[in-house]
C-alpha cells in the first residue's frame, strides 16, 4: 500500500478524497486541534479494526467518536443528561470527549467491548469538515504507532503509518499538542478520565462536583478493562528510558528548584563518562543551566500552553537523536500542567526520581 499524502492548501480535493475513502471502508490520517488522530467509520466494524491493526493497538483500549454537530449524538446515544449538556455548550466545538451509555448501532470493536461510547466535537476546521463530507461518525485515535508519542504534524503520522494507511491529510502543525481531556459522564457525578487543555478547574467551574479517577495518579491494574484511551497502557513513550526529576516542596509548585537542576546535571553527567547520549528537558527559563547533553527546551514555564504544544515533538525527537537515556524537569500539577505532568509521567512508565529522597 502506498500512502497519499494530500494538503488542502495545495489541493482543493484533499478533504472530499479523504471522506471518499473513510465511506469506503479505509483509514486517514487527519489532523485535529488536539493531534493527528487516525480516522475511520464509527460505526463500521471492520473499517475500525484497520485502526487497530495499523496502530498495533489493544483490542480493549476503547476509540473516541468524532461528530460535527451535537444532534449527531443522538444517533449514538440514548441520552443526554443534563451535566453533559452543559460541558458540551461550554466546550463543544473543542478538546472535550464525554463518555455516554451506547445504542446498539455502535459496534463493541469500536467502544473496546465496553456499553459506553466516548464522543468528541472537534474545532479543527479540516476535521470537522471531513466528518461533515463522510456522512459518518469517524472514530479517530492519535495516528501513530501504538506506545509512542502522539503525532502533531503530519510528518509524524508519516513516521509511523506510511504504507499502514490510504492517505494523510496534512493540515500543519497542530495547535494544543496533548490529547483531548476526557470525562465520564455515564454515572451520576461526571469523573475525570484524561486530562486535557479542558482543565479540572474549568470543569468544576462549569458542573460543580467532578471526580478525578484513580487512573489518573498511578497505573491502571491489568485486569481492569480502561473505560478510556490513554488510561491502562504505557503510552506516549520515546525509545529510550525517560526519567521525570522533581523536588515534592509546595514552595517550589511554580518553578523549578535549584536541587532539581544539580540533579539532573549529575545524572547526566554520570551517562555521559559512560559514553552513553543523555537528552534533556527542560525550559526557556532553565536551558542555559544544563552545559552538558543533548537540551531542549519545550518552552516557557510561565506559559504552560507552549510546554504542551511542543512535548511530543520533543520526545520524538529525542528518538531521531537515538539517545539512551531522558532526564526531564517536572512541572506543575495544576490547571493544564496537569495534562502535561499525566503525559510525561506516563512516558516515563512513572519513573520518578524525588531529589528530597536522595539526600
Amino acid at each position: 500500500m502506498k500512502t497519499t499524502l494530500l494538503t488542502p492548501e495545495t489541493d482543493e480535493n484533499a478533504v472530499k478524497t479523504a471522506a471518499e475513502l473513510i465511506r469506503a471502508g479505509e483509514v486517514v490520517g487527519m489532523p485535529t486541534e488536539t493531534v493527528y488522530g487516525l480516522a475511520a467509520n464509527a460505526l463500521n466494524g471492520e473499517a475500525v479494526k484497520k485502526i487497530f491493526l495499523a496502530k498495533g493497538r489493544p483490542q480493549d483500549n476503547p476509540l473516541i467518536v468524532h461528530i460535527a454537530d451535537f444532534e449527531q449524538i443522538y444517533d449514538l446515544c440514548p441520552a443526554v443528561p443534563p451535566q453533559a449538556k452543559l460541558l458540551a455548550d461550554a466546550f463543544w466545538p473543542g478538546p472535550l470527549t464525554m463518555i455516554f451509555p451506547k445504542k446498539d448501532i455502535v459496534p463493541y470493536g469500536t467502544t473496546g467491548g465496553l456499553d459506553t461510547v466516548a464522543v468528541r466535537m472537534p474545532v479543527d476546521p479540516v476535521a470537522n469538515c471531513l466528518i461533515h463530507l463522510a456522512g459518518v461518525p469517524i472514530a479517530a485515535p492519535s495516528a501513530n504507532s501504538s506506545g509512542r508519542p502522539s503525532p502533531t504534524k503530519a510528518e509524524h503520522v508519516i513516521e509511523d503509518m506510511d504504507g499502514k494507511i490510504e492517505m494523510i491529510i496534512d493540515g500543519g502543525a497542530v495547535g494544543i499538542g496533548v490529547e483531548s481531556t476526557i470525562v465520564d459522564v455515564s454515572g451520576e457525578i461526571p469523573t475525570l478520565l484524561r486530562p486535557g487543555a479542558i482543565t479540572i478547574e474549568m470543569l468544576r467551574e462549569t458542573v460543580g462536583q467532578v471526580e478525578i479517577d484513580p487512573a489518573i495518579q498511578g497505573p491502571m491494574a491489568a485486569n481492569v478493562k480502561p473505560k478510556a484511551p490513554g488510561m491502562k497502557y504505557r503510552h506516549y513513550a520515546p525509545k529510550a528510558e525517560l526519567v521525570l526529576v522533581e523536588e515534592k516542596n509546595p514552595e517550589t509548585k511554580e518553578v523549578i528548584s535549584d536541587r532539581v537542576i544539580e540533579e539532573i546535571n549529575l545524572l547526566a553527567k554520570s551517562r555521559l563518562d559512560q559514553g552513553q547520549k543523555v537528552g534533556i528537558i527542560c525550559t526557556e527559563e532553565t536551558r542555559d543551566c544544563y552545559p552538558q547533553g543533548m537540551v531542549r527546551s519545550l518552552g516557557f514555564r510561565s506559559r504552560p500552553e507552549t510546554i504542551a504544544h511542543n512535548l511530543f515533538a520533543v520526545l520524538r525527537e529525542f528518538d531521531d537523536l537515538d539517545v539512551d537515556c531522558i532526564y526531564s524537569e517536572s512541572f506543575s500539577k495544576d490547571h493544564l500542567g496537569q495534562a502535561i505532568m499525566n503525559r510525561l509521567t506516563k512516558a516515563a512508565g512513572y519513573h520518578i526520581l524525588d531529589v528530597k529522597e536522595e539526600v
